[in-house]
């Protein structure tokens, strides 16, 4: 399925850092996109010719897409859905405006109100950030 982003997630601009959902597989998968622009809000302090996307923005970025796993089961609909933390987080390279990047989480387990994902970015096809992810449900 392919939800709108807005349906799912609470946050909007600024917050919302995913452009729109590609698919989505209640409780298993999600997958989403973002086109980065030069506008982005996060570049107006930055150099010219220097700019990159900060870290912490493109794991928010994969904490939204794993959101959407959870939230699309009916069991947690209308629950609130929190990014409890990130594990072994690696990234092989920086984010640029012009980049499209592709998010996934995969949820490990769902239990409760406790859920694990594995997330990835990838830009053209290369895996660019891989963490894990872990979510609270409210």
């Amino acid at each position: 399925m392919k939800p709108e982003v807005n349906d799912l997630i609470p946050q909007r601009y600024p917050f919302q850092m995913i452009d729109r959902f590609l698919d989505v597989e209640a409780g298993k998968t999600a997958t989403a996109v973002k086109l980065i622009s030069i506008n982005e809000w996060f570049f107006a302090n930055q150099k010219a010719g220097q700019l990159r996307v900060p870290r912490p923005i493109m794991i928010e970025a994969m904490a939204q897409t794993g959101v959407a796993a959870i939230l699309t089961l009916p069991v947690y609909h209308g629950k609130n859905v929190f990014f409890g933390g990130i594990k072994n987080a690696e990234f092989k390279d920086d984010f640029f405006p012009g980049d499209r990047l592709i998010f996934k989480v995969e949820m490990k387990k769902l239990r409760a109100n406790i859920g694990l994902g594995h997330g990835s970015i990838t830009r053209d096809g290369q895996v660019i950030c891989e963490a894990d992810l872990i979510f609270a449900v409210e």
